[in-house]
């Protein structure tokens, strides 16, 4: 991935927070049965390991398991808030028309060698983790104990556990940090104009902050 250093986010802890406000992550390989990707929802363990470890579950039916054993390198991309921008919220646009649609994103990519955990009290862990993380702002938060066990057994035998201790991670924001306070305001309104079709609240919140 091409970061210019404006766009640049090295800050661990906001790659981290990316990932787990948008834990459905494309894991990407290039085994024996060429390049593959599968998106899956992953918990990311952030104390754990030099750069934290990912945690997934893939269905055993889905052949891209059989692809991590043994694979030196995987890659996983988080896609966190994006949207388009338009010319017309650059207040330079009016004085000289040089501008042109772009598109705001922040992405988290994330590399390591991956292992495939074949054992029901692992998957059984990280379903409960997974569940929870994802259940407690709820009111009535689910649990895998709602479930009956024979039930759950029946499906722990269904998926295939993936770890993978991050070996690498970079992140790219691109929210209009190369251009002037004024057009990154104007940005910021765009994006916030409940008149707009492209109102985007979540990618406005980035460009202020950025």
């Amino acid at each position: 991935m091409h970061i210019p250093n404006s766009f640049r986010e090295h800050r661990t802890e906001n790659l981290h927070h990316l990932v787990q406000a948008h834990p459905l992550g494309l894991l990407v390989t290039n085994g024996t049965g060429g390049l593959q990707a599968s998106p899956l929802p992953f918990l990311l363990c952030p104390d754990e390991g030099e750069q934290g470890v990912l945690r997934a579950h893939i269905a055993r039916a889905n052949p891209h398991w059989q692809e991590l054993v043994g694979l030196a390198e995987c890659l996983v991309v988080f896609q966190g808030p994006e949207g388009y921008v338009t010319p017309s919220w650059y207040p330079s646009k009016a004085e000289t028309h040089k501008a042109v649609p772009t598109w705001n994103y922040a992405t988290v990519h994330a590399w390591g060698t991956p292992s495939v955990v074949d054992d029901a009290a692992w998957l059984l862990r990280q379903l409960n983790d997974l569940t929870d993380q994802n259940e407690k702002p709820r009111p009535q938060p689910w649990s895998v104990d709602d479930a009956p066990a024979d039930y759950v057994a029946g499906q722990l035998k269904a998926i295939i556990g993936i770890e993978i201790p991050i070996r690498r991670i970079e992140g790219k924001f691109k929210m209009s940090q190369n251009k002037n306070d004024a057009d990154r305001a104007g940005v910021a309104r765009g994006l916030r104009d409940e008149n707009d079709p492209h109102r985007n609240i979540s990618v406005a919140s980035l460009v202020e902050r950025a």
